[in-house]
């Protein structure tokens, strides 16, 4: 156990307009204690390279783009339950579907369609985060209602050239994901485990000796998570209201406090010089911002 952390504060970047079709979505249906009301709940904050931050509204199936001065507009709305959103090089959004799958969005026609559906011949259980290593290779969550009860959620990675592969299975409900500085390990928030787990990723073989890496307390578990420049981890942990930042060999350097509402689920650093961190908190439709000393690690998108 370690000291409590310096506290960094934020301040309110952006709004997100409620739906007009507040209370109507079945997404709320499946999560338990969520009031059906809410008019939003958003999520996979990611920058495209025009700087503008773009994030989901997963059950009334909406995708927002912020520019960097905060101003929101709405770039489409669709049938589905978008969740993780990751930029590509060429500048399409792939998006990790909770009802569809992996889809793709191009923002400069506004089109969407579908590019995964199945994971070979069996439907995904519900995908929720993915990830762009720098070679293309993608991978993604797929964590449904996945839990201590039911260890059944799985890590997928889907190569530049084409073939799926399932990285891990038997997971607790698997939800955000990063790579490490020199892409040897898979940091992956396993939500109903309380715990980032480190997947040392093994050339040409399955990944061996994983583990526990962070364990939390509290809230409902580590969601999403984003990496810096000197391999510090920003770990989002919902119910408390906070990001946790951990230096690479897991030790809490700061807790950065939500103002507003307590379901922190994701962030992605961006602004000025990279130094900023965004999060959405997703009962509030807002989206924080703090100022942090380490820029993040540049995406995929950005290299």
């Amino acid at each position: 156990m370690f000291a409590a952390p310096p506290v960094l504060e934020t301040t309110v970047f952006a709004t997100i307009p409620k739906s007009p079709k507040a209370g109507t979505s079945a997404w709320f249906d499946m999560q338990p204690g969520m009031p059906p009301t809410l008019g939003s709940f958003i999520e996979g904050p990611s920058f495209d390279r025009a700087g503008n931050l773009w994030i989901v509204d997963i059950p009334y199936g909406r995708l927002f783009r912020i520019g960097p001065d905060g101003d929101v507009s709405l770039a489409l709305e669709y049938d589905g339950w978008p969740n993780g959103l990751k930029f590509h090089r060429d500048g399409r959004a792939f998006i990790a579907d909770n009802k569809h799958g992996i889809m793709v969005f191009d923002p400069a026609t506004g089109a969407i369609a579908p590019h995964l559906a199945r994971g070979h011949m069996e439907r995904f259980k519900g995908l929720n985060d993915l990830l762009f290593a720098s070679n293309g290779d993608l991978y993604f969550t797929d964590q449904g209602d996945s839990g201590l009860q039911d260890p059944s959620g799985r890590l997928y990675r889907l190569r530049a050239d084409g073939p799926l592969e399932i990285v891990l299975d038997g997971l607790p409900s698997p939800n955000g994901l990063v790579l490490s500085l020199d892409e040897k390990t898979l940091y992956l928030c396993v939500t109903r485990d309380n715990a980032v787990w480190r997947v040392p990723l093994m050339p040409g073989a399955p990944p061996t000796k994983v583990g526990a890496f962070i364990r939390l307390s509290g809230g409902v578990g580590p969601d999403g998570i984003a990496i810096d420049e000197a391999g510090n981890l920003a770990v989002c942990h919902p119910g408390l209201g906070s990001v946790w930042l951990f230096s690479p060999v897991g030790e809490p350097l700061y807790r950065i406090k939500s103002q507003t509402g307590p379901v922190t689920t994701n962030c992605a650093y961006g602004g000025a010089g990279g130094k900023a961190l965004f999060i959405t908190e997703s009962i509030t439709g807002t989206v924080l911002q703090a100022q942090l000393p380490v820029a993040g690690k540049a995406m995929f998108s950005h290299t």
